[in-house]
């Protein structure tokens, strides 16, 4: 074991002795450029360090300025993303005081046309009921409301006033099971009485035979009933049926949208009561 580490450790001797010719030798002797051999070399492996080492400097250098820039583009979109927020809020509120606006402006031409003495109210309440067609407007007793006023609209009659507090009221709407009003077909001036079926619809009874019926037919108030004023529009006959000469159902869709009431006007002079025709049923009932 001794010859051979001996053996060994004089062959790494001779491999030193023999890189110490070869480098003073590179070191004595000079390239085609004049510049020494073992300068060149040197030169040459350092270049190769510097550049790699420069290279995964700039890398990590743009993954930073990357990562830094990808933080700055997410603010400004988080802060983009807010002021599109507010933007779209700001839109909805100035849609909202437009479309208000807009039905305050119906309002006043209808007070303007109608000539009748009618008070301004809003709704403040439905009924807590589904089968019960029912709303509460702001304004009562106080304000001159009292029990059967009628209560109208832009596109034409709500219902009427059942309960008058001293400050609010409760308008049963026309669509209510209980509700009926005299009515008139405007095109033929036939005479019947519309009564709420709790839906958005009505249904027009105590129609005669004599006259004809004609989807889209427009129905008005007859005033027989002595609560709405005469000639306001209730609605349009959606559908019927005849059973021989006798109208079987007559279906009239109202022209309030019922589902969207927010302004009103409560009639405060009682309409002159029409004389009935001795077609018509009887009036509004509870």
């Amino acid at each position: 074991m001794a010859v051979a580490d001996i053996r060994q450790r004089s062959g790494y001797l001779l491999l030193a002795v023999i890189l110490a010719h070869v480098l003073l030798i590179s070191a004595q002797v000079n390239s085609r450029s004049g510049v020494p051999i073992l300068e060149s070399v040197t030169f040459g492996v350092l270049s190769e360090v510097q550049r790699a080492v420069t290279s995964v400097t700039q890398g990590v250098r743009g993954v930073w300025t990357g990562y830094i820039g990808l933080r700055h583009a997410k603010l400004e979109n988080d802060e983009l993303k807010r002021q599109l927020a507010d933007a779209q809020i700001a839109i909805q509120e100035q849609r909202a005081l437009a479309d208000r606006a807009r039905g305050l402006q119906q309002l006043l031409e209808l007070r303007d046309r109608s000539n009748l003495h009618t008070v301004a109210a809003e709704v403040v309440g439905d009924a807590p009921a589904p089968d019960v067609r029912t709303v509460t407007i702001d304004k009562g007793s106080h304000d001159g409301i009292r029990r059967d006023m009628a209560v109208i609209a832009p596109a034409g009659i709500v219902g009427r006033v059942i309960m008058a507090g001293q400050r609010s009221a409760k308008v049963q709407l026309l669509i209510d099971r209980n509700a009926a009003a005299g009515a008139i077909i405007e095109r033929t001036r036939a005479q019947g009485v519309v009564m709420g079926n709790g839906d958005s619809r009505l249904r027009l009874e105590y129609m005669s035979e004599a006259f004809d019926v004609a989807v889209g037919d427009l129905v008005v108030t007859s005033g027989n009933e002595g609560i709405y004023p005469k000639g306001f529009v209730i609605g349009k006959v959606d559908e019927f049926e005849k059973s021989g000469t006798t109208y079987k159902r007559i279906t009239v869709r109202p022209n309030v949208n019922f589902a969207r009431l927010e302004e009103l006007l409560v009639v405060l002079t009682p309409p002159a009561r029409e004389p009935a025709a001795g077609t018509a049923g009887p009036g509004s009932h509870e």
